[in-house]
């Protein structure tokens, strides 16, 4: 068994998930590659960074498929498709809260807290870090030296929990164990 000080969690593809199905369902009654378009690094990094808010992120997607209202009409349907929480991670991870704190580290837009309380998610976790709010996005290890600081331990100490293996590298570069997220058993052995 593991043992570690910390839980540092990635938000999206972890904890919240989106319907995949709507929004390929979207993107083919509309004939337009929104979601390669969306997460674009030219479109989407300005937004994680915190530099332009999410309906200016959306406004410069429907700009990079043509500008006209359908564009907009598409875009406007992508940003509303549902999401939810995976109920069996945020047990483990409320688990885990009971002997540690809990981060959340998130590559995430002006909205975050909006959709944290929709969740129902506001107070859940020990401390948020929002890549919008800190001007700092993962890969970036100043994000994990800020979620590291807040939780007061050391990286060593640390399980950091992401769905993209390029963020769970970077943890392991700072000396944490990573957990390259698939599912929340994967999730349930780490912790023990």
């Amino acid at each position: 068994m593991n043992s570690f000080d910390a839980v540092l969690c990635d938000f999206d593809g972890v904890l919240r998930h989106y319907d995949h199905t709507a929004q390929a369902d979207i993107e083919a009654r509309y004939g337009l590659p929104l979601t390669r378009t969306a997460f674009d690094p030219a479109l989407i990094g300005p937004a994680t960074l915190g530099h332009v808010t999410e309906r200016e992120w959306a406004e410069s997607i429907a700009v990079a498929l043509g500008g006209g209202e359908r564009a907009r009409q598409a875009v406007a349907e992508f940003m509303e498709v549902p999401f939810w929480v995976d109920e069996e991670v945020r047990a483990l991870l409320a688990k885990a809260q009971e002997r540690m704190p809990v981060v959340l580290v998130t590559n995430a837009t002006d909205t975050l807290e909006e959709h944290l309380d929709r969740l129902g998610l506001t107070y859940f976790a020990d401390h948020v870090v929002s890549s919008a709010r800190v001007g700092v996005a993962k890969p970036d290890p100043r994000i994990y030296r800020i979620a590291v600081d807040l939780a007061e331990v050391t990286p060593e100490r640390c399980l950091f929990v992401d769905d993209r293996l390029e963020n769970v590298e970077a943890a392991r570069a700072l000396g944490m164990t990573g957990l390259h997220f698939r599912a929340a058993a994967d999730l349930a052995e780490a912790l023990g």
